[in-house]
């Protein structure tokens, strides 16, 4: 018989289950415990909540959000990062911060859309671009031809402009 305690905490952890756009589960095993206070801070400042959880508690967590391929990334020592907003900004944060510490920790997968996602697939979202870095080229992209368009429109009238300033100079110097 579960206790009143571990039953509250299966339903917080399966209402953060259910919130989040990402769930990356990592191996924190090894880590030093300043080392651990750094990850929270660097993840905290970025927007992202980084728990430490048991495996039973969040299998069943995992099944009462309707999320049963968190399941399939949960193995051993278990941390998990979750993203609310943007699925790429916990990805990259992680990331960033196993590059720039030389960190030991390693992201064993993460649950997204309803899917299981392998830590190579993981590194591969952490080097998407940004949404806002996607929409700028797509924007720029889509006013290239618009602005050749202009430029091609705008060539014969500038010649006409550039002729007839001439004309006019021809006149005024020949009055002189």
């Amino acid at each position: 018989m579960p206790t009143q305690a571990k039953a509250d905490a299966v339903d917080a952890l399966a209402d953060k289950f259910a919130r989040s756009a990402i769930v990356i589960t990592t191996d924190y095993s090894g880590l030093p415990v300043a080392e651990m206070t750094d990850l929270r801070r660097a993840l905290r400042e970025a927007g992202i909540e980084y728990r430490v959880i048991k495996n039973t508690l969040a299998y069943l967590a995992a099944d009462k959000a309707g999320k049963p391929a968190i399941k399939d990334v949960i193995e051993g020592p278990t941390g998990i990062a979750f993203g609310y907003g943007e699925p790429t900004e916990p990805a990259k944060a992680l990331s960033g911060f196993i590059r720039s510490t030389r960190s030991d920790l390693k992201v064993r997968g993460a649950e997204m859309d309803g899917r299981a996602l392998s830590g190579e697939d993981v590194n591969r979202l952490a080097a998407i671009p940004s949404r806002e870095e996607l929409i700028s080229h797509l924007l720029m992209r889509m006013n290239s031809p618009i602005t050749g368009l202009v430029q091609v429109l705008n060539g014969p009238i500038a010649g006409l402009a550039r002729v007839l300033q001439g004309h006019v100079d021809n006149l005024q110097q020949q009055e002189s």
